[in-house]
């Protein structure tokens, strides 16, 4: 029999481990946030750079001409050209083709019942109305920049 005398402890759960330093897959976890993060506000920053690359390409485009006419068609120009990398043959619509083509399922239709209805003939007026040119500008920039810029 056992000795009555001895110090006899009962059974006991050991301490918890310690909040501080976590275990290494807690490190390697939060690295991998971090990397994802890192990756995805890149990416972000990329796609703005792009964006306002491409803006500034159509802006510096348009600051050459100095009368109206001369702006539509330099926006013509450009929309035909931003249309190319979409589909080779879309340069070479017509008509009201080519502003369903800029209208793009905008369910608005910015271009074919809108500002943009001046691409059509614009270019080749003697005289155009400044405000009509002003109104197509925001248009014609945001179409050349959705088409221009890469994902």
């Amino acid at each position: 029999m056992a000795d009555p005398t001895l110090a006899l402890r009962d059974i006991h759960m050991p301490a918890a481990p310690p909040w501080w330093p976590p275990a290494p897959g807690w490190w390697l976890l939060a690295a991998c946030i971090a990397a994802a993060v890192a990756v995805v506000l890149a990416l972000r920053w990329r796609r703005r750079r792009r964006l306002a690359a491409s803006a500034a390409r159509f802006d510096a485009a348009l600051a050459h001409a100095t009368t109206p006419t001369q702006t539509v068609a330099a926006m013509s120009d450009l929309l035909r050209r931003a249309a190319r990398l979409k589909d080779p043959t879309a340069d070479r619509l017509q008509g009201e083709d080519w502003l369903a083509r800029l209208d793009d399922g905008d369910a608005a239709r910015p271009f074919s019942a809108g500002p943009g209805q001046l691409l059509l003939d614009g270019a080749f007026r003697p005289d155009v109305d400044a405000h009509a040119v002003d109104a197509l500008r925001p248009l014609a920039r945001a179409r050349f920049v959705a088409w221009t810029a890469p994902r």
